[in-house]
């Protein structure tokens, strides 16, 4: 069943992935006829939106926009949906958190010269938490996953800064949500981005907790399922597993 930290879309209908146009577009068959939509994701997505791929649409709210159309998860062999909606993590982490007796949790919280995704309070305690979502699956029978699918230089920034907030006695952590069914753990993904996979590292170091939240994911639904920490000693990945995953899960 699905708990609070829960997002349900209405309005959704299936359809057939033909081909990605660019980072925001892509070609997909509706009803027998072909549609441009709106992809809430500019990631890579490579192994997960090929064409023929089943996928889930939902109808945007405002008739006038140019793309009728939302693309929100795709079906992958071995993982079942993925959600691919990039608003979703922080959407779900909202009412995650505000289920766990936070005196305060505010959004879009300026510290510094970043914008972190949640601060909390309890007992007079300060949290910052950022929040990343992940929909890279590395390995299937070890339920891990790869973060992150496409450099992020806002990514690195912000690992860097919550360690430098943690020294100065806020209580810190990032967060993988798990877009994907199966998945337990996130790796860094050095094959695309080793400084991300070192700034993770330096920020454990500094005592910003690393958690992962596993999720339930269905064609028109998702929600999130438990949250633990990180094992710190497999924040980074064998030399021989250091590769992008494009080709296919293992």
């Amino acid at each position: 069943m699905a708990g609070t930290a829960c997002l349900q879309y209405e309005h959704t209908l299936p359809g057939t992935f033909v081909k990605r146009l660019n980072r925001f577009a892509a070609e997909v068959l509706v009803e027998g006829k072909t549609e441009t939509v709106h992809v809430k994701n500019t990631g890579r997505l490579q192994e997960l939106l090929v064409p023929g791929a089943d996928v889930t649409l939902q109808k945007a709210a405002n008739p006038a926009r140019a793309t009728a159309f939302d693309l929100i998860s795709v079906w992958k062999q071995g993982l079942d949906w993925v959600n691919i909606d990039s608003l979703a993590p922080n959407l779900l982490m909202k009412r995650f958190l505000e289920s766990q007796n936070y005196d305060r949790v505010k959004p879009e919280y300026r510290y510094g010269d970043s914008r972190f995704d949640f601060y909390m309070e309890k007992q007079g305690r300060k949290y910052l938490r950022e929040v990343k979502g992940c929909t890279l699956a590395l390995d299937l029978k070890a339920g891990t996953g790869l973060f992150p699918d496409a450099p992020t230089e806002r990514g690195v920034k912000h690992l860097h800064e919550l360690a430098e907030a943690q020294k100065a006695g806020y209580l810190c952590s990032v967060c993988f949500v798990i877009q994907m069914n199966g998945i337990h753990t996130v790796l860094p993904n050095d094959g695309t981005q080793p400084a991300f996979g070192m700034a993770l590292e330096a920020a454990a170091h500094a005592g910003v907790e690393v958690l992962c939240c596993p999720c339930r994911v269905e064609a028109d639904r998702i929600w999130i399922i438990g949250e633990s920490r990180h094992p710190r000693k497999r924040l980074n990945l064998p030399k021989e597993r250091r590769r992008n995953p494009h080709d296919g899960l293992q």
